[in-house]
Parts: C-alpha cells; structure tokens; sequence
C-alpha cells in the first residue's frame, strides 16, 4: 500500500510539472497586452495555416520561408523560364522607373534574378545591393552575375531584422514576393526605412489576395489594405505614393520615405 501511495504522488507530481512547464512555454509565446513595457507586436495562435508559421502581425500571419534547398531547388524556382510569362518582372523594373546612378536595394534578392534585371537600369554609376539572409543564394547570385558580366551588383548578408544597409544610403528598396516571409516584419520595416534616403521610395510587390485566381497559397499573398496597414504606421516615416496595377498576379505598392 505505501509503495502504490509512493509511486502514485510520483506519477501526480511528474504531471502538475509537466502541466506548469507546458503552460509557461505557451505564456512565454503570448504577446503581453497593448500599454505594457515590453509588449509585442505579434501574437501566437495554435490554430493556423499550415502555410504559416503561426505567429501573426496586425492580423496577418506570417508565411513560411522558402528556402535555398537542399539541392537549389528554391533558387531553380525563381529562374524558371516562365517567370517572365507568369510574372513579367521586365514590366515590374520598368514601372519602377529607375534612373542611372541610383542606390536600389534589392530584398530577398535570392540568387539575383530581379537583382540583374534591375542593374542594367542603373548604370553608369548605379548599384543593385542584393541582400539575401541564405548564404547558398548569395553564393549563387554572385557566380550569375560572374558569368553574365555584371559588376554593380553587391551581395549583402542580411539578418532576421535588419537588411544591414547603412543609413540614408538607399534611394529605392525593392521587395518581390518577400514582404510577407519575414519573421520580424516590424523590425524589417524599420530598418530598411532608416536606410533610405530622405525622398526615397520602397516597392512592396506581393501577391494580390484580392483576386481569388491568382494560383499562390493564401498565406503568401497580401491586400493592398494589408501593406498599408502594416507600411503605414508612424515610426516608420511612409507615404504611400501609388500602387501600380499593370502585373498579371502582383501588385506594386510604393512608399516614400517623408522629410524630416
């Protein structure tokens, strides 16, 4: 009887630790209320896309991250031949209106295909700074631009929160189908908005959710209202310019950055 006693307080204490530790982990993840010091922008949410990393900005959640690969598939994917057809990104540069001797800083650049497209336009004296958080595709964006000749093309390692861009230094940020994949969106923003140069513009191109017949899971696109939302917000010292509705799946929403 006292060893059945013995072993079944063992059995109940092992559970309530269990129990304590599983519920401070999930206390741990929950973002503290709006007006506490230290409260956070995001909140968790157990239930969510599979898509999705189930963490959440501003409603939105964020997507998961595609990756360089194992074998470079991901980087195989943002070269592939019907790109242009599906995407016309030389319709994209060209709305962007670029001019020679520009700083455009190219965001998630993987392995360059927009970074490339994009130094041609800023040439003479211009510069594409292809930041990239994956090494593998920093490595294989400078051996494409080794092969095709292109020598204002700058890879930049970046981080979870920061693009790692000097300040002021930019004149135009352009982000293709990566806004919605950052982990630290908030702190991103700031950053990058920090890096441009007073006038200077920043290109959310993402996936429209609006229109159901775009082919791209749902957590990867966002609404213009969404980028707004999110762009928008005082700290971050953004004016929405315009959105440019001229691609097949993509719309371009553009901020600048106001004087001071």
């Amino acid at each position: 009887m006292t060893i059945r006693s013995s072993f079944g307080r063992k059995i109940l204490l092992a559970g309530a630790s269990l129990l304590l530790t599983t519920s401070m982990a999930f206390a741990e993840e929950q973002p503290k209320p709006k007006g506490e010091a230290g409260s956070s922008p995001y909140e968790f949410r157990r239930d969510h896309d599979p898509n999705g990393i189930g963490k959440f900005y501003l409603g939105r959640e964020i997507a998961r991250v595609m990756g360089f690969g194992n074998s470079g598939e991901g980087a195989l994917w943002l070269e592939r031949e019907t790109r242009e057809k599906e995407e016309k990104v030389s319709l994209l540069v060209k709305s962007l209106k670029l001019e020679p001797g520009m700083i455009v800083a190219d965001i998630g650049s993987g392995s360059g295909v927009i970074s490339v497209l994009l130094a041609e336009h800023v040439l003479p004296n211009g510069k594409v700074m292809a930041v990239d958080i994956q090494q593998e595709m920093l490595d294989r964006l400078k051996r494409n631009c080794e092969k095709l000749k292109i020598d204002n093309v700058v890879p930049v390692k970046g981080a979870e929160k920061t693009p790692n861009l000097k300040p002021e230094s930019v004149d135009l940020i352009v982000m293709v189908d990566v806004y919605h994949e950052f982990e630290h969106p908030r702190e991103m923003l700031l950053a990058m908005s920090k890096s441009l140069k007073e006038g200077g513009r920043i290109a959310f191109v993402e996936y429209r959710r609006e229109d159901p017949t775009v082919p791209i899971k749902l957590v990867h696109k966002m609404s213009e209202a969404q980028v707004r939302k999110e762009a928008e917000q005082p700290e971050f010292g953004l004016e929405w310019v315009e959105t440019i509705g001229v691609l097949p799946r993509q719309h371009v929403v553009v901020f600048k950055k106001a004087k001071k």
